[in-house]
């Protein structure tokens, strides 16, 4: 399971390339006086959270998703850094070109990773793993960061792989390793494995990879349900079927914001559902995109954070339209004045809007709220954003300034 390895690599044809502390490494990269320093990027007040940190941060147990607060804590002399979401993009982007450059069936799950299938590359660029080796010398002399690569036959190792290969690294595993590099990992390694699911698996005894592929299929999906347990075994085994799948366009966009003070008023959850909304709406335009499926994102006090979803019946780009299904999933929660540190609202399943003709469905929504929006985005170009706004808008009643970001497509 080496770079370095001589044998031909052609059976393991799919890569995951993976940047490493990318949010963290890109302001380093701005900033070259922080170089070597513990470095963490987020929110810098008492309810910010950390978007990503150095490997120098890291090494005091700071980690993404942990709260600010407690990151101070354990790295008192870390440098906080606010995020710069424009210049994540604008990386991304020349990377993504990058990879571009070496085939076309290249998947992008986030800002700062991708599978690439290199089968048909070969003969310009060698091997996998030399291609992997030429992808990370590109990265680093293009964009001044590194990245890390596994090489596989299948989606899920290779992601293990660059996992493993971290940081700065490359770790190719054959076919006739899988085995050998899968079984000594724990549960948690395996994608759908949750917290709770680990718990449930540890309850049986399962701890490893290899105790799940020693369990008899039956017993899993008894335990687990169907899905999960079919999913589990195979996995477990190395079995992941799954093509890389070109995805030229965001498969989704939305907008979330964290809450100074947690807020238990359904009033002001609607209200900035509302607003999120709006938001999102706009981002769909501007990228001449609609959206068949709208999903909202809630995180409690204790940071337990649950998702829903609804599919429309017509794809939309409408504000409105957004916010009503917003709401409904929010109210179908039945949530009794919890208290709730942060919505979300995101928009998926993207397409060309100049692709998607309207359609006359009995029932449909009236379109009149498309032509009101539209006249807003056009007053938001030349007045500012917020020149226009619904009149639920214009007194807000925040128990304090909500400090949210927007998060391009996150997978």
């Amino acid at each position: 399971m080496t770079g370095s390895a001589a044998a031909s690599c052609s059976d393991t044809s799919i890569l995951h390339v993976d940047m490493d502390a990318f949010f963290a490494s890109v302001e380093v990269r701005r900033r070259p006086e922080l170089a070597g320093l513990p470095v963490i990027v987020g929110g810098a007040g008492n309810r910010g959270v950390v978007t990503s940190a150095t490997y120098e941060a890291r090494r005091y147990g700071v980690r993404s998703a942990m709260p600010m607060s407690r990151a101070r804590r354990l790295c008192p002399k870390a440098v906080i850094v606010p995020g710069n979401m424009d210049a994540y993009v604008e990386v991304s982007r020349a990377i993504m070109a990058l990879f571009a450059m070496v085939t076309p069936l290249v998947e992008p799950l986030s800002l700062d990773e991708a599978f690439l299938d290199v089968r048909g590359a070969g003969r310009r660029l060698g091997d996998p793993v030399m291609i992997g080796h030429w992808l990370r010398a590109r990265v680093a002399d293009e964009q001044g960061i590194t990245c890390s690569v596994g090489v596989a036959a299948s989606k899920f190792v290779a992601k293990l792989a660059s996992t493993h290969a971290k940081p700065d690294g490359l770790l190719r595993v054959p076919p006739g390793e899988v085995m050998d590099f899968l079984h000594p990992l724990p549960v948690g390694a395996l994608w759908g494995v949750g917290a709770k699911t680990e718990e449930q698996l540890t309850r049986l005894g399962l701890r490893t990879v290899g105790d799940i592929a020693n369990t008899p299929r039956a017993t899993l999906i008894r335990a687990l349900g169907v899905a999960a347990g079919a999913h589990l075994y195979e996995l477990s085994w190395g079995r992941d079927p799954r093509h890389v799948v070109p995805d030229e366009a965001d498969r989704s966009t939305g907008a979330e914001e964290t809450f100074e003070s947690d807020v238990d008023d359904p009033v002001i959850i609607h209200r900035e559902l509302l607003r999120l909304s709006e938001r999102t709406a706009g981002n769909l335009r501007a990228g001449g995109h609609v959206a068949r499926t709208v999903s909202i994102k809630v995180r409690f006090a204790d940071f337990k954070t649950i998702t829903r979803s609804k599919t429309l019946r017509q794809a939309t780009d409408v504000g409105h339209e957004i916010y009503q299904l917003a709401c409904e999933l929010f109210d179908s929660l039945g949530l009794d004045r919890a208290r709730i540190r942060l919505v979300g609202v995101r928009a998926e399943g993207l397409r060309p809007a100049a692709d998607t003709p309207e359609q006359m469905l009995l029932g449909a929504p009236e379109r009149g709220w498309r032509e009101a929006e539209i006249a807003s985005d056009a007053a938001a170009v030349r007045f500012g954003r917020g020149a226009v706004r619904p009149a639920a808008l214009v007194r807000r009643q925040h128990p304090g300034p909500p400090k949210g970001t927007e998060q391009p497509r996150q997978t």
